[in-house]
């Protein structure tokens, strides 16, 4: 078992990577059903709730069936980032996680996210002031470093530990890599294997495949993994890993009409709750994974792409439907 304070979650859980635009209530909801043993909510800007913006706000929306979830917060200011947690408290999340890993320049310029590794001594602050400031578990999600010459990260896990953060998700690159090569997990597992550290060390960064998770298990001996990419328009990848795990077979894929009814399912849950253009537009980067491998697939992707009217995106899962709908995956190339 691998507890996150007094939370209990099973052996190498899973958990739903917070990510912009994509990790959101109706994504996460999906992700849950399917696997996924915690979930994030999309990062949140601390100096946006405070300042009340109603995209910040609509982002701590969290529902009973996502639990144990966990809102994450970021900024690089004391005072912004403290009265962010009394804000976030009243939602009454499990867990509220810090992010120190957002390689994007507009946060990146601002000091928050990964900007915040340029100064190990502030992000140990933040953390300890946020730990001492509410009842609820702090968690990290960060990276190795901000480069190649400067990674101390078995050093500053440790020190988030010895302030109280109560777990901790490492990305395997730096912020200068941004998502580009590959994702180094020794030193994961270096953070890991420190005879000092006892809180849980998620590993994050490259996991796409059943093995892959087992690899990050079994080889680096990390605690859980965090699943990002891998489940974007894929939400089934969380019990294909559990499958693997537990059979040491691959569960069969969805096939094209199981595909095409959790596409269905996710717009309508997604209009449901952000509205009619929103809910079509920022469902949209989900497509491609959803029907990913479905050949001569183009004409009906650019339908679902391009088309701000729900009624015509469903119409296109419909032809989608009918043309491929007995086919799973693999038969259709």
């Amino acid at each position: 078992m691998v507890k996150i304070d007094n939370i209990e979650l099973p052996d190498f859980p899973l958990l739903l990577a917070p990510m912009e635009d994509v990790s959101d209530p109706p994504f996460r909801a999906l992700c849950k059903e399917n696997g996924a043993d915690v979930v994030y909510t999309e990062f949140i800007s601390s100096e946006g709730l405070i300042r009340d913006a109603a995209k910040s706000v609509m982002k701590l929306d969290i529902y009973e069936k996502e639990r144990p979830v966990g809102i994450q917060i970021f900024g690089a200011n004391l005072d912004s980032m403290l009265r962010s947690v009394e804000i976030v408290e009243k939602t009454n999340p499990d867990i509220i996680d810090i992010n120190f890993g957002c390689p994007v320049k507009k946060v990146v310029s601002k000091g928050a996210g990964a900007g915040i590794l340029k100064d190990i001594d502030l992000m140990v602050k933040l953390t300890e002031a946020m730990v001492k400031h509410t009842n609820l578990p702090i968690t990290v999600k960060t990276r190795l470093g901000w480069d190649h010459d400067s990674i101390r990260i078995v050093e500053v896990a440790e020190r988030l530990q010895d302030v109280g953060c109560k777990a901790i998700s490492i990305h395997g690159r730096t912020r200068a890599q941004m998502y580009k090569g590959n994702a180094d997990w020794a030193p994961i597992a270096e953070v890991k294997n420190n005879p000092r550290m006892h809180i849980p060390v998620f590993g994050n960064g490259d996991v796409d495949s059943p093995e892959k998770a087992m690899e990050m298990r079994d080889t680096y001996g990390l605690d859980g993994c965090m699943i990002g990419r891998a489940s974007i328009g894929y939400p089934w990848f969380f019990n294909e890993v559990k499958h693997y795990f537990n059979t040491g077979k691959h569960l069969s894929k969805p096939t094209i009409s199981e595909r095409v009814e959790m596409a269905r399912r996710h717009l309508e849950m997604a209009i449901d709750w952000k509205g009619e253009h929103l809910g079509v537009v920022e469902t949209r980067r989900h497509y491609t994974n959803y029907f990913k491998g479905i050949p001569h697939f183009k004409e009906h992707r650019m339908k679902m792409v391009t088309s701000d009217d729900p009624k015509d995106v469903f119409a296109a899962f419909d032809e989608v439907q009918a043309k491929f709908g007995n086919a799973t995956i693999p038969e259709v190339g």
